[in-house]
Protein backbone atom coordinates (compact mmCIF):
# COMPACT_ATOMS: atom_id res chain seq x y z
CA UNK A 1 0.00 0.00 0.00
CA UNK A 2 2.46 2.77 0.98
CA UNK A 3 4.36 1.60 -2.29
CA UNK A 4 1.45 2.71 -4.65
CA UNK A 5 0.95 5.12 -2.42
CA UNK A 6 4.82 7.03 -3.14
CA UNK A 7 3.88 5.94 -7.39
CA UNK A 8 1.03 8.02 -7.47
CA UNK A 9 2.30 10.70 -5.68
CA UNK A 10 5.07 10.83 -8.21
CA UNK A 11 3.13 10.26 -11.25
CA UNK A 12 0.71 13.14 -10.07
CA UNK A 13 1.69 16.75 -12.78
CA UNK A 14 3.05 19.67 -10.94
CA UNK A 15 1.97 23.23 -11.51
CA UNK A 16 5.29 24.38 -12.44
CA UNK A 17 5.66 21.99 -15.45
CA UNK A 18 2.24 23.64 -16.85
CA UNK A 19 3.31 26.31 -16.36
CA UNK A 20 6.98 25.95 -18.34
CA UNK A 21 5.13 24.84 -21.07
CA UNK A 22 2.61 27.82 -21.19
CA UNK A 23 5.64 30.30 -21.13
CA UNK A 24 7.34 27.85 -24.16
CA UNK A 25 3.79 28.51 -26.31
CA UNK A 26 3.34 32.10 -25.76
CA UNK A 27 7.01 32.72 -26.58
CA UNK A 28 6.84 30.99 -29.85
CA UNK A 29 3.61 32.68 -31.02
CA UNK A 30 5.41 35.99 -30.16
CA UNK A 31 8.26 34.77 -32.01
CA UNK A 32 5.68 33.98 -35.02
CA UNK A 33 4.62 37.06 -35.11
CA UNK A 34 7.78 39.15 -35.18
CA UNK A 35 8.64 36.66 -38.24
CA UNK A 36 5.29 37.42 -40.11
CA UNK A 37 5.42 41.54 -39.45
CA UNK A 38 9.20 41.12 -41.14
CA UNK A 39 7.88 39.47 -43.66
CA UNK A 40 5.15 41.44 -44.90
CA UNK A 41 7.59 44.38 -44.46
CA UNK A 42 9.89 43.00 -46.64
CA UNK A 43 7.24 41.99 -48.97
CA UNK A 44 6.05 45.65 -48.91
CA UNK A 45 9.67 46.60 -49.32
CA UNK A 46 10.41 44.80 -52.45
CA UNK A 47 7.31 45.78 -53.63
CA UNK A 48 7.26 49.45 -53.40
CA UNK A 49 11.61 49.22 -54.82
CA UNK A 50 9.92 47.46 -57.92
CA UNK A 51 7.06 50.46 -58.87
CA UNK A 52 9.75 53.05 -58.14
CA UNK A 53 12.40 51.83 -60.77
CA UNK A 54 9.78 50.84 -63.37
CA UNK A 55 8.34 54.26 -62.95
CA UNK A 56 11.91 56.40 -62.74
CA UNK A 57 12.52 53.72 -65.84
CA UNK A 58 9.38 54.92 -67.69
CA UNK A 59 10.29 58.48 -67.14
CA UNK A 60 13.82 57.95 -67.95
CA UNK A 61 13.14 56.60 -71.17
CA UNK A 62 10.31 58.78 -72.09
CA UNK A 63 12.73 62.03 -70.81
CA UNK A 64 15.37 60.53 -73.18
CA UNK A 65 13.06 60.01 -76.35
CA UNK A 66 11.82 63.64 -75.62
CA UNK A 67 15.71 64.62 -76.02
CA UNK A 68 16.04 62.67 -78.96
CA UNK A 69 13.50 64.24 -80.91
CA UNK A 70 14.15 67.79 -79.88
CA UNK A 71 17.84 67.52 -81.21
CA UNK A 72 16.77 65.33 -83.96
CA UNK A 73 14.19 68.05 -84.74
CA UNK A 74 16.38 71.00 -84.93
CA UNK A 75 19.56 69.48 -86.32
CA UNK A 76 18.34 67.25 -89.21
CA UNK A 77 19.15 69.00 -91.95
CA UNK A 78 22.30 70.39 -90.94
CA UNK A 79 24.18 66.59 -90.05
CA UNK A 80 25.20 65.83 -93.21
CA UNK A 81 26.67 69.34 -94.42
CA UNK A 82 28.55 68.67 -91.16
CA UNK A 83 29.47 65.28 -92.15
CA UNK A 84 27.77 64.30 -87.90
CA UNK A 85 25.48 61.83 -86.85
CA UNK A 86 22.87 61.91 -83.88
CA UNK A 87 23.30 58.17 -81.84
CA UNK A 88 19.69 57.99 -80.25
CA UNK A 89 20.50 55.04 -77.70
CA UNK A 90 23.35 57.80 -76.46
CA UNK A 91 21.70 60.67 -77.11
CA UNK A 92 25.27 61.39 -78.72
CA UNK A 93 25.87 63.90 -81.63
CA UNK A 94 29.06 63.13 -83.40
CA UNK A 95 31.15 64.78 -85.52
CA UNK A 96 33.33 62.89 -87.84
CA UNK A 97 35.20 64.73 -89.84
CA UNK A 98 38.78 64.59 -89.08
CA UNK A 99 39.92 66.89 -91.73
CA UNK A 100 37.84 69.56 -90.65
CA UNK A 101 37.95 69.36 -86.56
CA UNK A 102 42.03 69.41 -85.81
CA UNK A 103 45.46 69.86 -87.74
CA UNK A 104 46.96 66.84 -87.28
CA UNK A 105 48.68 66.31 -83.78
CA UNK A 106 46.94 69.37 -82.69
CA UNK A 107 44.67 71.26 -80.18
CA UNK A 108 43.93 74.18 -82.26
CA UNK A 109 40.19 74.45 -83.77
CA UNK A 110 40.58 74.37 -87.75
CA UNK A 111 38.20 77.92 -88.98
CA UNK A 112 35.74 75.44 -90.62
CA UNK A 113 35.11 73.58 -87.42
CA UNK A 114 34.41 76.62 -85.45
CA UNK A 115 32.22 78.27 -88.01
CA UNK A 116 30.14 74.65 -86.92
CA UNK A 117 30.51 75.38 -83.67
CA UNK A 118 29.22 78.65 -83.42
CA UNK A 119 26.39 77.52 -85.56
CA UNK A 120 25.90 74.81 -83.74
CA UNK A 121 26.50 75.23 -79.87
CA UNK A 122 23.81 78.24 -78.98
CA UNK A 123 21.38 76.10 -80.83
CA UNK A 124 22.10 72.68 -78.93
CA UNK A 125 21.93 74.78 -75.51
CA UNK A 126 18.98 76.09 -76.24
CA UNK A 127 17.30 72.75 -77.18
CA UNK A 128 18.72 70.96 -73.55
CA UNK A 129 17.58 74.12 -71.44
CA UNK A 130 14.28 72.63 -71.40
CA UNK A 131 15.38 69.43 -70.25
CA UNK A 132 18.32 70.85 -67.89
CA UNK A 133 15.81 69.37 -64.72
CA UNK A 134 16.82 65.85 -65.91
CA UNK A 135 20.43 66.64 -67.69
CA UNK A 136 23.20 65.12 -65.36
CA UNK A 137 25.80 65.82 -67.68
CA UNK A 138 26.69 67.52 -70.80
CA UNK A 139 29.78 65.23 -71.83
CA UNK A 140 32.51 66.85 -74.73
CA UNK A 141 34.50 63.64 -76.13
CA UNK A 142 37.92 64.11 -77.78
CA UNK A 143 38.26 60.59 -79.72
CA UNK A 144 41.88 59.81 -81.06
CA UNK A 145 43.04 56.98 -84.01
CA UNK A 146 46.32 54.74 -82.35
CA UNK A 147 48.51 56.19 -84.15
CA UNK A 148 51.87 58.25 -83.43
CA UNK A 149 54.91 57.88 -85.08
CA UNK A 150 56.14 55.03 -86.17
CA UNK A 151 59.13 54.59 -83.47
CA UNK A 152 56.56 55.21 -80.65
CA UNK A 153 55.37 52.31 -78.48
CA UNK A 154 51.96 51.68 -78.29
CA UNK A 155 51.83 52.42 -74.67
CA UNK A 156 53.32 55.62 -75.38
CA UNK A 157 51.37 56.62 -77.95
CA UNK A 158 48.03 55.75 -75.91
CA UNK A 159 49.53 58.49 -73.77
CA UNK A 160 50.24 61.20 -76.07
CA UNK A 161 46.90 60.80 -78.06
CA UNK A 162 44.92 60.69 -74.25
CA UNK A 163 46.84 64.38 -73.96
CA UNK A 164 46.02 65.50 -76.89
CA UNK A 165 42.57 64.67 -76.88
CA UNK A 166 42.33 66.35 -73.63
CA UNK A 167 43.58 69.00 -74.76
CA UNK A 168 41.05 69.44 -77.91
CA UNK A 169 38.15 68.97 -75.41
CA UNK A 170 39.30 71.63 -73.84
CA UNK A 171 39.87 73.69 -76.72
CA UNK A 172 36.65 72.95 -77.90
CA UNK A 173 34.78 74.33 -74.25
CA UNK A 174 37.12 77.17 -74.28
CA UNK A 175 35.38 78.18 -77.78
CA UNK A 176 32.11 77.71 -76.66
CA UNK A 177 32.41 80.27 -73.39
CA UNK A 178 33.33 82.67 -75.93
CA UNK A 179 29.98 82.57 -77.70
CA UNK A 180 26.93 84.54 -77.11
CA UNK A 181 23.89 82.54 -75.64
CA UNK A 182 26.29 79.82 -74.04
CA UNK A 183 28.57 81.99 -71.77
CA UNK A 184 25.14 83.29 -70.18
CA UNK A 185 24.04 79.25 -69.56
CA UNK A 186 24.93 78.90 -66.05
CA UNK A 187 23.06 75.57 -65.65
CA UNK A 188 25.62 74.25 -68.40
CA UNK A 189 28.84 75.12 -66.68
CA UNK A 190 27.44 73.51 -63.71
CA UNK A 191 27.08 70.23 -65.92
CA UNK A 192 29.38 70.41 -68.58
CA UNK A 193 32.55 68.07 -68.72
CA UNK A 194 35.43 68.04 -71.24
CA UNK A 195 36.98 64.29 -71.54
CA UNK A 196 39.76 62.87 -73.76
CA UNK A 197 39.65 59.51 -74.17
CA UNK A 198 42.51 58.90 -76.60
CA UNK A 199 42.32 55.66 -78.88
CA UNK A 200 40.43 53.53 -76.04
CA UNK A 201 37.43 53.61 -78.67
CA UNK A 202 38.08 53.20 -81.51
CA UNK A 203 35.98 52.76 -84.94
CA UNK A 204 36.79 49.67 -86.82
CA UNK A 205 35.64 48.94 -90.47
CA UNK A 206 33.60 46.17 -91.50
CA UNK A 207 37.12 43.88 -91.41
CA UNK A 208 37.29 44.75 -87.94
CA UNK A 209 40.59 46.73 -88.31
CA UNK A 210 40.79 49.98 -86.84
CA UNK A 211 39.71 53.19 -89.19
CA UNK A 212 41.79 55.51 -87.88
CA UNK A 213 39.97 58.33 -89.79
CA UNK A 214 36.78 57.83 -88.11
CA UNK A 215 38.19 56.89 -84.77
CA UNK A 216 38.90 60.85 -84.84
CA UNK A 217 36.09 62.48 -83.68
CA UNK A 218 34.50 64.96 -81.42
CA UNK A 219 31.23 63.63 -79.63
CA UNK A 220 28.65 65.82 -77.70
CA UNK A 221 26.74 63.38 -75.10
CA UNK A 222 23.78 63.80 -73.12
CA UNK A 223 23.56 61.78 -69.78
CA UNK A 224 20.36 62.01 -67.61
CA UNK A 225 20.15 61.66 -63.68
CA UNK A 226 17.68 58.64 -63.48
CA UNK A 227 20.47 56.28 -62.76
CA UNK A 228 21.29 58.10 -59.49
CA UNK A 229 17.79 58.03 -58.61
CA UNK A 230 17.60 53.96 -59.36
CA UNK A 231 20.66 54.15 -56.43
CA UNK A 232 18.10 56.18 -54.10
CA UNK A 233 17.33 54.11 -50.81
CA UNK A 234 13.72 53.68 -50.38
CA UNK A 235 11.84 54.64 -47.11
CA UNK A 236 10.13 51.59 -45.61
CA UNK A 237 7.22 54.36 -44.41
CA UNK A 238 6.86 55.36 -47.94
CA UNK A 239 5.33 51.89 -48.39
CA UNK A 240 1.82 52.91 -46.85
CA UNK A 241 1.61 56.14 -48.69
CA UNK A 242 -0.66 56.16 -51.86
CA UNK A 243 1.01 58.39 -54.40
CA UNK A 244 3.17 57.65 -57.17
CA UNK A 245 7.08 58.13 -56.83
CA UNK A 246 8.95 61.32 -57.37
CA UNK A 247 10.73 61.97 -60.21
CA UNK A 248 14.82 63.19 -59.79
CA UNK A 249 13.41 66.80 -59.81
CA UNK A 250 10.78 66.30 -57.28
CA UNK A 251 8.04 66.29 -59.75
CA UNK A 252 5.84 62.49 -59.36
CA UNK A 253 5.76 60.66 -62.60
CA UNK A 254 2.59 61.06 -64.29
CA UNK A 255 3.85 65.24 -63.70
CA UNK A 256 7.20 64.78 -65.20
CA UNK A 257 4.69 62.45 -68.21
CA UNK A 258 2.55 65.57 -68.88
CA UNK A 259 5.12 67.97 -68.78
CA UNK A 260 7.15 66.07 -71.50
CA UNK A 261 4.06 65.61 -73.42
CA UNK A 262 3.43 69.16 -73.66
CA UNK A 263 7.23 69.73 -75.27
CA UNK A 264 5.74 68.18 -78.08
CA UNK A 265 7.51 66.10 -81.28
Amino acid sequence: MKARLVASHTAAPRPEDDSHWLVVSDLMAVLMMIFLFLSVLYMAQVERTHLTETQVRATAAESRQAIYRALESEFRDDLARWNAELVKPTLTLRFREPDVLFDRSSARIKPEFEAILRDFLPRYLAQLDVFRDVIREIRIEGHTSSEWSAETPPLEAYFLNMQLSQQRTQAVLRFAYGLDGVDDAHWFGERVAAVGLSSSRPVHDRNGREDADASRRVEFSVLTNFEAKLLEPIRLDETTRNRPAADADGLSAAGATARLASYGS
